[in-house]
């Protein structure tokens, strides 16, 4: 019985609810009251359940009309999200935007973008890939997503299309109790080996056994921004990481930037790109999504 259940018996039940009588249902939907009442009636049979107490002026819920409810919504949003994301295939909008980012790249940036492309692409879902080094572009090479934010490979593969979005500052750090912390004027270069540097690893064959900013030959290599993060706060090592996510710890006394040589004063600046297949550029969706990184970059720089 429950194969017979339409849609639209579905809605005039939601409008029964939402306007509080079978009457004003039928002007919301056009409709008479009798053919209000006659497509509550025939859902109720096929549910095998009474919907509303109708002893009363105005149809009340019943017990299992309050549980079905829910269930009623829940059907019909769906189906309205089918229909708005076969709308936006049907144009040329991604079926989904699937995005790999930088591990250096302020996240709270990309939410914030997030926030207007939920609104705007309400059809199109997000998926979203956190990674550093090579296996930022990995994923745009075999296709698994339309565009990287990718800063840290000073050099792309063939076949890629770039465009600038942002800098990120990148400062060199170690904890207050750290040695190095305590230095006075620039720390040379020797001094740097003397201490285990924390190293991101990176997890992508594309730039596997290549070194990126490896300045002392003891090493500790970490898979995760954040566990660097922590060992550092912890004394055990020092190494470089993104200033934004490390300004209040510096702020706090907790970590120290250290100056040392041949690096600028105020960190290095990473530019952040937006990296995509020459071939196979991104969609409406993803060309959105670019062009509103880059007009935050306006009022970051």
């Amino acid at each position: 019985m429950l194969d017979g259940i339409s849609l639209d018996q579905l809605r005039t039940f939601l409008a029964a609810v939402d306007e509080g009588s079978f009457s004003a249902a039928g002007r919301h939907l056009s409709r008479t009251q009798s053919a209000v009442s006659e497509a509550i009636s025939t859902l109720e049979t096929h549910l095998g359940v009474r919907l509303f107490d109708r002893s009363n002026r105005y149809p009340q819920l019943t017990g299992e009309g309050r549980a079905l409810l829910a269930d009623a919504r829940e059907v019909l949003s769906s189906v309205d999200g089918m229909k708005a994301r076969a709308k936006g295939m049907a144009s040329g909008i991604e079926p989904e935007l699937a995005v790999v980012v930088d591990v250096f790249f302020p996240i709270e940036v990309l939410a914030l973008v997030a926030q207007e492309f939920r609104l705007r692409f309400p059809g199109t879902p997000l998926r979203l890939y956190v990674e550093a080094l090579g296996a930022t572009v990995e994923p745009v090479l075999d296709g698994r997503v339309s565009f990287s934010i990718s800063g840290s490979l000073p050099l792309l593969p063939d076949g890629l299309g770039s465009e600038r979005l942002t800098s990120v500052s990148f400062l060199i750090v170690a904890a207050a109790s750290h040695p190095l912390a305590a230095w006075q004027g620039v720390i040379p270069k020797a001094e740097l080996a003397r201490h285990i540097q924390l190293v991101l690893t990176d997890r992508s064959k594309l730039t596997a056994e290549r070194e990126f900013g490896v300045m002392s030959p003891s090493t500790w290599r970490l898979a995760d921004l954040f566990a660097k993060h922590a060992f550092l706060l912890n004394g055990l090592g020092w190494g470089g990481m993104p200033s934004h996510t490390v300004q209040a710890d510096l702020d706090a006394g907790r970590l120290k930037e250290l100056s040392i040589e041949d690096a600028p004063a105020g960190g290095l600046a990473f530019p952040m790109l937006a990296v995509y297949r020459a071939d196979d550029p991104p969609g409406p969706a993803g060309r959105w999504m670019i062009e509103q990184l880059k007009h935050c970059r306006e009022h970051r720089e």
